[in-house]
């Protein structure tokens, strides 16, 4: 009786599932393992609201898992470790895992390759559509802007979409330690979990995207970031799936995933973007404590920048135009260190990833691939167009109620306690790159 594992990082579902396939077409029976490694807890990776939102994903792969005949095995420590001691006592002769694009992954994978030897089977298509490194520009090892990227990535081929499978066989006997989550979250967090994300997937009408996606009061994006971040979706059966529409919704969702993988890949390449400037602007940063903390807190007194802010403490989650305001707005009007930002986003998002959450981050800081460096979000502006009535505004802050439609936005024209604006309105588009006014 022939034993793989299938070692599940970044791809908790059993739909498209490459390294599942190959497990459980490679050996007799397959054990499915999870390792809660350390070191990620020791990166400050392991949040609590992910930690949550993961826990919840776990518990509902290991329902899936029952419901086919095998079961979740759940270990702690060091993943490399862990997993070549479970290899020697169930004989496992393989041992699948989908590869990663973090300095963290690339030293598992290290790891694994020197305690499995060739029994290790690392799958390149299972968190990205296209791998990293499958497609290049000439004479480079990765693109480093959007265009001509997005062109090669729609042109390349795509594995086909595996179906989940209907029974597995494991190994009895095989312990298994919880997982415990520490520490406070958010108060409305997403259910975690393939099931939660398949039905979220199902409900939602892609169709309709292009038309909304970057209007905040609607709140009518998929919200599926979490689920792919956890891999409780294929991003590559989300293409599929999104094209068999052929409309603009369907085509501007797609190119989100495109600028997904396009983050992976460059993280892929220069690990070190995840803590330093992609590109050296020499940004002097400034340094203003206090600044920093009302923009955490959301009282920035810009209603647009605090709506995000408080949306993201309340949900683990933010919307993807508010993301861009808030981050423009520290970097490019507080003139604060991306870092900064980066770190707190990270703390509090469900969907933390850090080749999406670092180099979007760098995106508009002007540090990273975004050819117009100097670009600067005017809030104002920003609010009036993508919150035109003031609808997302008023959601997340109640205190504002009484001021109707779009004067939400600029709450120190009337009577009222709202924080004043910690940069004078005049100066939006001078502070970048300049002293203080």
């Amino acid at each position: 009786m022939t034993v793989s594992i299938a070692l599940f990082t970044q791809d908790l579902r059993l739909h498209d599932n490459p390294v599942l396939h190959a497990a459980r077409t490679s050996a007799d029976q397959v054990v499915p393992l999870f390792i809660s490694d350390p070191a990620v807890e020791a990166a400050g990776f392991a949040a609590p609201n992910r930690h949550a939102f993961l826990a919840d994903c776990l518990t509902d792969l290991d329902a899936s898992l029952r419901g086919i005949g095998s079961r979740l095995t759940v270990r702690r420590g060091d993943a490399a470790e862990q997993t070549a001691r479970l290899a020697a006592e169930t004989g496992a002769g393989s041992v699948h895992v989908a590869a990663g694009v973090t300095g963290f992954a690339h030293r598992r994978e290290v790891r694994l390759r020197k305690l499995l030897d060739d029994r290790l089977h690392v799958h390149d298509a299972s968190v990205t559509v296209v791998p990293p490194g499958r497609i290049t520009p000439a004479g480079r090892d990765h693109y480093t802007v959007f265009t001509p990227y997005h062109r090669a990535w729609q042109a390349a081929p795509r594995r086909t979409v595996l179906g989940a499978p209907r029974a597995l066989r494991t190994p009895d006997g095989i312990g298994s330690d919880t997982l415990v989550v520490d520490g406070p979250t958010s108060p409305a967090l997403p259910p975690g979990g393939e099931t939660a994300a398949r039905a979220r997937w199902r409900r939602w009408d892609v169709d309709a995207y292009a038309d909304v996606h970057d209007d905040l009061a609607a709140d009518d994006t998929s919200r599926l970031s979490p689920y792919l971040h956890f891999g409780c979706l294929s991003p590559t059966e989300l293409v599929t799936r999104a094209l068999r529409h052929d409309g603009p919704g369907a085509q501007a969702f797609v190119r989100q995933l495109a600028w997904r993988d396009f983050h992976h890949q460059v993280l892929a390449a220069r690990p070190d973007a995840a803590r330093r400037d992609y590109h050296d602007r020499d940004d002097r940063w400034h340094h203003d404590e206090d600044e920093a903390q009302a923009w955490r807190q959301g009282r920035t007194g810009y209603p647009i920048v605090d709506a995000g802010m408080r949306q993201l403490a309340h949900e683990g989650w933010m919307h993807n135009r508010a993301r861009l305001i808030t981050a423009s707005f520290l970097t490019k009007n507080l003139y604060l260190d991306w870092r900064i930002g980066a770190a707190h986003f990270l703390s509090l998002l469900v969907d933390g990833d850090v080749a999406n959450n670092q180099l979007n981050w760098q995106w508009v800081a002007g540090t990273g691939t975004d050819t117009r460096p100097n670009r600067i979000l005017n809030p104002l502006r920003q609010a009036d167009r993508y919150d035109p009535d003031g609808a997302y505004v008023r959601r997340w802050l109640p205190e504002l109620a009484h001021l109707a439609g779009p004067s939400v936005h600029r709450p120190w024209l009337f009577d009222g306690d709202y924080p004043v604006p910690i940069v004078d309105p005049d100066f939006l588009g001078d502070r970048f790159r300049h002293g203080r006014p």
